[in-house]
C-alpha cells in the first residue's frame, strides 16, 4: 500500500499551500542525493516527497486526493513521476530548489551541463489569392537569414572545460554543498569561436538571402501560421536552425466572397432576363461555369453550386458556392419602354404573388447553413 502523502511529508490535512512548499524543501534537502552519495534509499525518499508535493501543490490534484486517496490517479492524471528521473524532478520543481542544487548529480539537474542552443525564429507575410488558397501552391520567397558562416571554427571553453556550466563547493550549514551555474564566458555551449572570416558577426554568422520553397495546403485560411521547419536563422556552435513561420493573407477577391468554406456571388440579371430565363457565364476558383436561369426568377433567389467553394483545410471536404440572384430594375426608360410598363401596370402576371416557396430572405439564408 501506498504511504500517505501528507505522512511523507509530516504536514496535517489542514496545511496550507506555504507550509507544504516549506515540507517539502525541508524533505528535498534532507534527502537530497548531493548530501546521500550512493544512499538509494535516500533517493527513494527523494522522490517520494517529490510525489507527494507534486499532488499537494495543486488544488485539483490535491482535492481529488483528499476525496478519494490514491485510487484517484489509478486512471492517469495523478502524478507523472513512475519513471521521473532526478532531471525530470528538478527541472519540474525548479521554484522550490531555487538554484541551490544546480547540478552534480547524474550529470546535472534541471537541463545542467552545455546547451544546445536554437536559432531564433523568422517570420514572414505571404499574401495569397482565392483561386490559391482553393487549389494549394508553392511559393518561392526569398528570405534573409543568419547563417554559420563558411570557415567559422569553435574549440572548447577553457573557463568550464567544456562542460558548459561551472561547479563550486561551498560550506553550509546543511553540510558540503554543489552547486552550479551556467559558465559566463561561452553561455553554456562549453565552445568559443576560434576563428571567422571578417565579415562575420562576434558568433561567426553572416546574413545570406536565401530562396525557400514553400508548399501552402489548400484551405488556408487569412491570418493562419505555417512552419517551415530550419528555416530560421542559424544558431552558434552547430546548433539547430530556428523557423521560418509564414502568415496567411488573403486577398480580396474582385467578384467572390468567402465565408468560411463557403464562396458567395453576385450575380446581376436583367429584368427581361429574369422574366424570359437565361444562362450566364460565371467565374469560379476552379475556372468559369455556365449556369441556368430559369423564368420567372425573383431577385434575392439562391442557386448552389456543390463542391464549387474552398477545400476544408481540416479534410472535411469542399465548401459551396452560393450565386445571389439580384433582378437589375431599370434607373432610365425611354417613351416606348415607359408606355409599355404603364399599359403593364394593371396586368395580373405584373402583380407580386410570392408562391410557398419563394421564401423570406432570412429563411433563405437558414437553409444556407442547414
Amino acid at each position: 500500500m501506498k504511504e500517505d502523502y501528507y505522512e511523507i511529508l509530516e504536514i496535517t490535512k489542514s496545511a496550507t499551500a506555504a507550509e507544504i512548499k516549506k515540507a517539502y524543501r525541508k524533505k528535498a534537502i534532507q534527502h537530497h542525493p548531493d548530501k546521500n552519495p550512493g544512499d538509494h534509499e535516500a533517493e527513494a525518499l527523494f522522490k517520494k516527497s517529490a510525489e507527494a508535493y507534486e499532488v499537494l501543490s495543486d488544488p485539483n490534484k490535491r482535492s481529488r486526493y483528499d476525496q478519494y486517496g490514491h485510487q484517484a490517479f489509478d486512471g492517469g492524471g495523478g502524478f507523472s513521476g513512475g519513471g521521473m528521473n532526478m532531471d525530470d524532478i528538478f527541472s519540474q520543481f525548479g521554484d522550490i530548489f531555487g538554484g541551490a542544487f544546480g547540478g552534480g548529480f547524474g550529470g546535472g539537474f534541471g537541463g545542467g551541463g552545455r546547451r544546445t542552443l536554437k536559432g531564433s525564429n523568422l517570420r514572414i507575410r505571404v499574401q495569397l489569392t482565392l483561386e490559391e488558397i482553393a487549389n494549394g501552391v508553392e511559393k518561392k520567397i526569398k528570405v534573409k537569414r543568419k547563417k554559420l558562416a563558411q570557415g567559422t571554427t569553435y574549440k572548447t571553453c577553457t573557463t568550464c572545460n567544456g562542460q558548459g556550466q561551472v561547479t563550486r563547493i561551498q560550506n553550509t550549514i546543511l553540510g558540503r554543498m554543489q552547486t552550479s551555474a551556467t559558465c559566463s564566458a561561452c553561455g553554456g555551449l562549453g565552445q568559443i569561436v576560434d576563428s571567422k572570416p571578417e565579415n562575420a558577426d562576434a558568433e561567426g554568422m553572416l546574413v545570406t538571402e536565401e530562396t525557400v520553397s514553400i508548399k501552402i495546403p489548400a484551405g488556408v485560411v487569412d491570418g493562419m501560421q505555417l512552419k517551415v521547419s530550419g528555416k530560421g536563422n542559424d544558431a552558434p556552435g552547430n546548433g539547430i536552425p530556428g523557423d521560418l513561420l509564414v502568415a496567411i493573407e488573403e486577398k480580396q477577391h474582385d467578384t467572390l466572397q468567402r465565408e468560411g468554406d463557403n464562396l458567395h456571388y453576385d450575380l446581376y440579371v436583367s429584368f427581361s432576363e429574369a422574366a424570359l430565363g437565361t444562362s450566364k457565364e460565371i467565374e469560379t476558383v476552379t475556372g468559369k461555369v455556365r449556369i441556368k436561369i430559369d423564368s420567372g426568377a425573383q431577385s434575392g433567389k439562391i442557386l448552389r453550386l456543390r463542391n464549387k467553394g474552398i477545400p476544408s483545410i481540416n479534410g472535411y471536404g469542399t465548401g459551396d458556392l452560393l450565386v445571389h440572384i439580384n433582378v437589375w430594375t431599370p434607373k432610365s426608360l425611354s417613351k416606348e419602354q415607359r408606355e409599355f410598363f404603364e399599359k403593364m401596370s394593371d396586368d395580373e402576371h405584373f402583380q407580386p404573388k410570392p408562391e410557398k416557396e419563394d421564401k423570406s430572405f432570412f429563411e433563405k439564408v437558414k437553409d444556407m447553413f442547414s
